[in-house]
This record gives structure tokens, sequence and C-alpha cells, in this order.
């Protein structure tokens, strides 16, 4: 089915592509890939498109459907190749073309569909019959610089997306409305969780109620951490470049870091927690007794991602990680992974969402030798298989130093996201010659664990959001009881409850504005606040309050008392 999805997506690129230029002979191609739910392609245009051409173009698709129109395949030489999308006068094909023949390739694929022509090596479905008309759309027009470089020609290009059948395509397409509905960043906006500013771009402001849901997971994830022994350390966001190189990292990720100069030395902002956990580790000579060391930290790494790369709480230049680094014997690998799974199942435990773990392996710009992969992969294999965990493969999508177990999760709109990651690695411990003393007084070399858990706390955060629609649960909630008298004059009566409920550790707020009682209502609906405690005459005199859920309405008249004990209960199971 994926295969055949993968077909039809790529497919109704070339079809999109050649709907455009009937519409527009002038136009150049870029590239028309398949992504993850459908496709796009990109385009250099005479006009900027507008959203009622998406309509004209799906039209001339859905006609090329009926039109039964093959997909023939057929390898030419590059040299032709480049011949003949020059005639056509298609430059970014015939960029494409060069590129190929420096790397010493010698035949292109070109794909004919009906009258359009695309340099392409597949995979595409036999005739155009082969798709369903009634189960793509195409969605959206976006910016995008050719190759993805900001040097290069702004491109337009057209998003799609596919299935096999209209039931598939109306059930992603009632998603993505509610996923809209949920974006975290009208929600956080409405619920004055955090902000963007253009001075710090990918770089959230957590404003008061942000902080106090940033602050809750902290508390919850160090509380779990001491359970399971281990010790929190603090070190330097900003080391030397030297440092980066040792580890590997600069080789790997130095189009994404940051660096600055100081008194002849170039510095980097750090993109990863674990050299600076290697330099803390090999300040002393450790013996086996001592292990395993478990180091947690959360740390703040910063990544340079493209401007048009970043998307709210999901994408930041800024990321605070619930980082851990364990050093170990070899022998302690399966009990050590085991107990890692341990705090994974509790940190995920009040979230109502399903996980699916995954083993992914050597990628192939690994370091170090294929027979320490190996032993790596097994060792996690088997703490997995020992714990009776089912997991996937996701081949070649190791860590360069080592594979790991990631975790997956589907939030409440069933959409799945990569979440927390265990590594295990053999390598950087050698780079940097780290040593321990085994039990008979010699010199070896421990074994590393890299984890973090929830991963990014702002993405972690913004999926959240989503998941939960802004309706936190009521341990979570930034403000957990909204106090809504319904007149002035029971101000007084609020101030004592709210005295109340905070000293039994309830975050609650007074609406004492001169807004009536249905505004106030929805002020608090609009703000997600998870209890209003409507108070007036009656109430006043039974030392009670009129409760009313976010989500559930009215729910009667309720001692304040109870209720205090009800929260604190609610609360306290996490």
């Amino acid at each position: 089915m994926k295969e055949n999805l993968e077909k039809i997506r790529h497919s109704l690129a070339h079809l999109m592509a050649s709907a455009v230029y009937e519409l527009m002979p002038e136009a150049k191609f870029g590239i028309g890939p398949t992504i993850e739910d459908g496709f796009y392609y990109d385009f250099e245009l005479p006009r900027t498109l507008i959203p009622e051409d998406l309509e004209i173009i799906e039209k001339k698709i859905k006609k090329r459907i009926a039109n039964k129109i093959d997909f023939e395949g057929k390898e030419i030489l590059v040299d032709e190749g480049k011949k003949f999308f020059e005639a056509g006068k298609q430059p970014f094909k015939v960029e494409l073309i060069e590129d190929l023949k420096q790397d010493g390739t010698k035949k292109v694929t070109i794909f004919k569909s009906g009258d359009f022509v695309d340099l392409c090596s597949g995979p595409h479905v036999k005739n155009s019959s082969e798709i369903n008309p009634k189960a793509f759309k195409l969605i959206s027009i976006a910016g995008a610089y050719w190759k993805g470089d900001e040097k290069n020609p702004m491109l337009q290009r057209i998003y799609g997306v596919a299935f096999e059948s209209k039931k598939e395509l109306d059930k992603y397409l009632k998603q993505k409305e509610e996923a809209k509905k949920r974006d975290h960043r009208v929600i956080g906006k409405k619920m004055d969780l955090f902000s963007f500013h253009k001075e710090a771009p990918g770089m959230p402001f957590w404003h008061p109620n942000g902080v106090i849901i940033f602050d809750t997971l902290v508390e919850r994830w160090r509380k779990i951490q001491k359970k399971f022994g281990y010790s929190e350390i603090r070190l330097p966001d900003l080391l030397d470049i030297e440092l980066w190189k040792r580890s590997g990292h600069y080789e790997h990720y130095k189009d994404g870091m940051f660096f600055t100069k100081n008194e002849g030395k170039t510095l980097a902002l750090r993109p990863m927690d674990c050299p600076g956990a290697v330099l803390y580790y090999s300040e002393n000579l450790h013996s086996y007794n001592e292990m395993p060391i478990r180091l947690n930290e959360l740390g703040t790494v910063y990544r340079n991602e493209q401007s048009g790369e970043l998307h709210g709480l999901m994408r930041v230049q800024e990321i605070t990680q619930d980082d851990a680094h364990i050093f170990i014997t070899e022998e302690m690998i399966e009990g050590e992974v085991t107990e890692v799974l341990k705090i994974m199942e509790k940190i995920y435990v009040p979230f109502d969402m399903e996980k699916g773990i995954f083993l992914a392996t050597r990628p192939d710009n690994a370091m170090g030798d294929e027979k320490t992969w190996e032993k790596a992969e097994k060792a996690l294999r088997k703490a997995l298989e020992r714990n009776k965990i089912k997991y996937g493969l996701k081949e070649k999508d190791g860590a360069f130093y080592g594979p790991k177990i990631d975790i997956h999760i589907n939030d409440s709109l069933g959409r799945t996201w990569q979440m927390g990651t265990i590594q295990l690695d053999f390598f950087m411990p050698e780079r940097f010659k780290l040593k321990y003393i085994d039990k008979n007084g010699k010199e070896k070399t421990p074994v590393m664990i890299h984890r973090a858990l929830m991963g990014s706390l702002e993405r972690f955060i913004g999926i959240l959001i989503e998941h939960y629609g802004g309706h936190f649960p009521l341990w979570l909630a930034p403000e957990q009881a909204r106090i809504l008298p319904v007149s002035d004059k029971f101000n007084d009566y609020g101030e004592k409850i709210i005295a109340e409920l905070q000293k039994a550790g309830i975050r609650t707020k007074l609406d004492d504005s001169n807004e009536s009682l249905g505004k106030k209502i929805r002020n608090a609906e609009i703000e997600k606040v998870p209890y209003m405690l409507i108070i007036g005459e009656k109430e006043k005199e039974s030392s009670s309050v009129a409760v009313r859920e976010n989500q559930e309405g009215d729910m009667g008249i309720k001692n304040v008392n109870d209720l205090v004990k009800g929260m604190k209960k609610e609360i306290k199971k996490y």
C-alpha cells in the first residue's frame, strides 16, 4: 500500500506540473517529490499564484486522469538530457543534470506523461487511470528557495495531498481542519503562554502562564530523575570549537551551529550537550563501583535553522532538552537501558498518548567500525526484547556515533511525532580517552548512553497544546480555577476563597472586572481555565461555589472544602 501511494503521489506531482505548464507555458520547473501525505512541485512563474488557481489546476489534473495517460520512463545519456531541457528552456533541470554529471552519472531517466516530459527516476503508476480523482486535493501555495538556498531564486511551491480513497482524503482534511483550530501558536496567544519577536528569531519569549507549564513539567521530570538515582549538572553553553571537532559534532552539524570569536579563539554555542558531560566525567578517574554514573541536565542547545523552517514552538533555534548522559560498563548495557525504558514509561503516563518504539540502525555517515555497531545494535535489541517491548526498525537512522531507540507518540488527532531518544555510544568515550578502573584494577573505556525522553521541551509543550487543544489536565493548567463574582459586592468573598485555594497550592485568580457574568465566563472559556467558580449571595451564605467546568458546563453547587479536597486529589495523581 505504501509503495502504491508513493507512485500515486509522485505521478500526481507530474500531472500537476503538466497542468501548470498548460496554464502558463513560460513556467520553469524545479523539483516535484513526494512527502508525507502528498507531494509538491516548485515553479518559477510569470505571475504570482493565487488560491483560485488551485481549483483551475485541480480540474486540469482530473481531466488528465480521465484521459488515461501513460507514464513512460526512458534512460538517456546525460548530454542528451541536457540538450533536451536546454531546448525546452528549463534552466533548473539543466542545473540538476550538470550536478549529476559532476558526480560521474552517465545516464539520466526521463518520464513522459502525455505531452509533458520530466527529469525523474520514478516510480510512477503505469497509467493515470490508477489514480482516484476524488482522493487528492491541492491545499496550499508557498515560497521556497531553489535547492533551499536563500542566495538562489525564490520559487512558488504548490502542495497537494493524495490517498487511495476519498474516505481517507476526507479523514485527512477533517483532521487538518481540527489541527487549524488547535494551532499552538493561536492557542498560545489566547492563553498568554509565549510569543516570538523578530529581534530573537526562533527563540520563544515565555510569558508567566507559559513558565508555569514549563516549570511544572520540569519539576515532575526532576522528581523522577531523583527516584532513579540521577545527579543534576549544569554546563556551559559556549565551548571551544576544537571540542566540537574532537567529538565529531562539527563535521556533522557545522552548517547549523552558531559561532563567535574571543581572544583569537573560535567558540560555538552547543548544538548538543554530550561533549560537556564528557568533560565533566573526565575530571576524575572513576571506578566500576561508582557505575552507573547517571547525570541529568536541563540543557539549552542552539540550532541555526533557516528562517523559513521555523515554526512556532515546533521548530526553534533555542532548544531546552531534558537530557541525561549515563556512563556504564559494557556488562551494564541491558540493565541500564531497561531502567531508562522504565523512566520513559513514567514520563509519558499522564499524557494519554499512544507510544511507538523504534530501533534506529547504523547510518551511512557513521563513526567507527561495523563490528562495534553490530555489538551496540544487538545490545539494544536484547534490552527491548527482554522487556517484551514491540518495536519497529528505522534502517540507517541512528546517530552518527551509535544506534538508538526512538520514541514516537500519537496525539489526539492521530498525528505521529518523534519525541525522546535513547542512544548507545561506544565511540565518544574512545575519542575522549575516557577510562574507569575495572574490578581487576585495569583501565577500561566506559560505554555512554545519551538520553532525552521529552526531547525538546519547547516542541513537547507545542505538541501538548495541540493534543489538548489548550484544555490542559488540571495539574498542568497554568490557571487551575477562576473566581467569578456575579457582582463586585461579592469580591471580598472571592478573596477569601482564593486564599483557601492558594493555601492548598491551587493556582487561582479572581475576575473582579466590571464585565457581566456571561462575559466573565466567556473569557475564562477562551483562556481554557479548567474550573470557573461562580459566587453570589446564595454561595456566600453557604460557604460554597457554583462550579462550572470548561468543557463539561455546570457541575452544581459545591462546598469550598470539598472542592479543594477534590482538586488536590486530581492534581496529586501526577
